[in-house]
């Protein structure tokens, strides 16, 4: 798909990648090539030219089970970086021409296309020392993490001779990834990874994990080889469902979990005796109800800004493909879903 055509180059439409039924991705038509018209900009929306997507677990979810309706294409996309064309009556702090960066919406058109218009309050200034490319890679995961951190674990709270320690399970994930570098650099806790292959244990060191442990063996005894009885806060990235068990064990009492993924059966009832709470994190949920504080977004990823741009967090960024169309998304969807990816995949919009 070939951006950057302008506004009125093709009579008020625009390319973008989408699909018309959920396939999986062995099908051709899994994705396929659409022109569209330009969205219409309301009046708390940024119209962004899209420079860079990146690609996301939840992605893939959306496009197994969310079918298009009346006919019309699904625009997957939820991270972008681009810049800002145009914006609605009621947006402030942005103007024409601004690089910016976001994670995205799940109720509206996705960034999978050469335009997307989004809620001004969600999106924050692209970080100066990056490339469209590179600052792609962030939102989604960083907002996640963060949120996960500060808004639901509320990691700075520390528990009781929980060893002030925090486990992130899948530490070399894109969510993982971020998580250990904001939780290295704004907290003092001890980190510790969850890994099983030499490249992904290595890339979680890098991100600042005091400790790497190997998720396809029992938790206990290794954490106990390093010091550890208890944790205070566990970040459960994946099959949550599986390791409920060894969580309750580990987690010290009164501790706190927290988890990302949608098993589909979860029974916490184990967790009362240690008064283990439970939180749940949808990156989505501010902006799905439209919440009070819908602003923290857009507050979260300026901060994020700053921590890139301070050198204080690192980019995520792994693999860079292009162009962005329905044949590269196929074939990026195709590396998500082997479920051994490190860090994030960005599609460059060229």
């Amino acid at each position: 798909m070939t951006s950057q055509m302008g506004r009125d180059s093709m009579g008020g439409v625009m390319k973008a990648v989408g699909y018309l039924r959920s396939y999986a991705i062995s099908n051709s038509k899994a994705f396929e090539d659409f022109v569209i018209p330009m969205p219409e900009v309301g009046e708390n929306d940024l119209l962004v030219c899209v420079k860079a997507v990146s690609v996301n677990p939840i992605d893939i979810k959306t496009r197994l089970n969310a079918s298009p309706q009346n006919g019309k294409p699904r625009i997957l996309g939820f991270d972008a970086c681009g810049i800002v064309e145009d914006f609605g009556a009621n947006v402030q702090g942005f103007k024409k021409g601004d690089s910016v960066f976001y994670a995205g919406m799940i109720n509206r058109p996705g960034s999978n296309s050469d335009f997307q218009t989004i809620d001004y309050r969600i999106v924050a200034h692209k970080p100066v020392s990056l490339d469209y490319i590179a600052a792609a890679a962030m939102p989604l995961t960083a907002l996640t993490a963060y949120e996960m951190l500060f808004d639901r674990l509320n990691v700075k709270n520390a528990i009781h001779k929980g060893k002030n320690a925090l486990l992130i399970n899948a530490g070399a994930g894109g969510v993982g990834s971020i998580a250990i570098q904001l939780a290295k650099k704004l907290t003092d806790l001890t980190i510790i990874a969850t890994a099983s292959r030499p490249e992904s244990s290595e890339w979680c060191r890098k991100m600042g994990a005091d400790v790497v442990i190997d998720h396809r063996k029992p938790f206990a005894g290794q954490l106990e080889a390093h010091g550890i009885k208890q944790v205070a806060f566990i970040f459960s990235n994946a099959h949550s469902d599986g390791y409920l068990p060894q969580y309750t064990e580990i987690l010290a009492p009164q501790g706190r979990l927290g988890l990302i993924d949608s098993p589909k059966t979860f029974d916490i009832n184990p967790l009362k005796a240690k008064s283990i709470s439970v939180h749940w994190e949808s990156m989505f949920t501010r902006s799905l109800y439209m919440t009070d504080d819908i602003r923290r977004q857009g507050q979260i990823l300026a901060h994020v800004a700053e921590l890139l741009d301070n050198g204080k967090i690192q980019p995520t960024l792994t693999r860079v493909m292009r162009p962005m169309n329905a044949a590269t998304l196929r074939e990026a969807h195709q590396l998500i879903e082997t479920n051994r990816s490190v860090g994030k995949i960005v599609i460059e919009n060229s």
